[in-house]
C-alpha cells in the first residue's frame, strides 16, 4: 500500500535525522546512561522504519492483506511508543516515560507475528 511505503520512508528520513542530532547536538547535553537510551530509539526506530516499508511492499502479494495491513499498523505505533517513549526518556529525564516503551515493544511484536500469519495460506 502506498500510504505505508510513504511513512515507511519518512519514518526512515526521520531515524537519519534523529540520529544526526544525537550524536552531534546531544553528545555533549547528555550523560553516556541517557545517550545509549536514545541511540536505542534511533536504532529501533530504523529497524521498524524498513520493516514498515517491506510490509508495504508485501501487503498486496500475501495470502491475508488484512493481516498484513495490521502488521503496518502496529509497527507504526510500535515505532511511535517505543522509539518515541525513548526519545522523551533521554531528553526530559523522565523515567515514568519509560513504562510506555514495553507497549512499544508488543506492538512490535505483535506486527511482526500478524505479517508471519499474513503469510499463511488460506484453507
Amino acid at each position: 500500500m502506498i500510504r505505508y511505503v510513504k511513512i515507511g520512508a519518512l519514518a526512515a528520513m526521520l531515524s537519519v535525522a534523529l540520529g544526526a542530532f544525537g550524536a552531534h547536538a546531544l553528545k555533549d547535553e547528555l550523560s553516556s546512561d541517557m545517550m545509549d537510551v536514545y541511540q536505542t530509539g534511533v536504532q529501533y526506530h530504523m529497524f521498524h522504519a524498513i520493516g514498515l516499508l517491506l510490509v508495504a511492499l508485501l501487503i498486496e502479494r500475501l495470502p491475508r492483506p488484512k493481516l498484513a495491513l495490521w502488521s503496518a499498523r502496529l509497527l507504526l505505533a510500535g515505532l511511535v511508543l517505543f522509539s518515541g517513549s525513548l526519545y522523551a526518556l533521554a531528553l526530559s529525564g523522565v523515567e515514568a516515560l519509560g513504562a510506555i516503551t514495553p507497549l512499544g515493544g508488543v506492538a512490535f511484536i505483535a506486527g511482526w507475528i500478524c505479517l508471519a500469519l499474513s503469510a499463511r495460506s488460506q484453507k
